[in-house]
């Protein structure tokens, strides 16, 4: 029985399936989503989460745990100075996992796993109205002139 077995062996040997899982975060990190098997998009948001705690945290050695994974400077230093400091104030769950259907040639459940960058909120200042209630309030402004005519 494998009962307490946290590993999702995906029918390949250990060597094949860490090197797989490993590109495959990679790919996220590079595009910030990738399209794949469910099995596979749940067993590499694992590793995805892990390079991000990685880059949070920031010292040497997290470096050279998530370059062991990574395998790409340009990509860990991405990692560690651009992608890590936007999930500063989230803990934990840096990826999600969308279920999109079926595969059409084997009926393979498909899924895509995309890292949830946060867009940059844009404060407004006191008295500064919304682009949207500008321009609502723009053609309200030419109603009232068109009835007055």
């Amino acid at each position: 029985m494998r009962h307490g077995k946290a590993v999702q062996k995906l029918s390949r040997p250990k060597s094949h399936r860490e090197a797989m899982l490993s590109n495959m975060a990679t790919s996220i990190l590079e595009h910030i989503q990738i399209r794949t098997t469910l099995a596979k998009a749940r067993e590499v948001k694992r590793w995805t989460d892990y390079l991000i705690t990685l880059g949070k945290r920031g010292d040497l050695n997290s470096r050279r745990s998530a370059f062991g994974i990574v395998k790409n400077r340009k990509l860990v230093k991405k990692l560690f100075d651009e992608i890590a400091p936007n999930f500063k104030n989230r803990q934990g769950g840096y990826t999600s996992v969308l279920k999109l259907g079926y595969r059409q040639g084997d009926r393979a459940k498909m899924a895509v796993v995309q890292l949830l960058m946060e867009k940059p909120r844009v404060e407004k200042k006191k008295g500064e109205k919304h682009e949207k209630e500008k321009k609502k309030e723009k053609g309200r402004s030419e109603e009232k002139d068109k009835g007055n005519k």
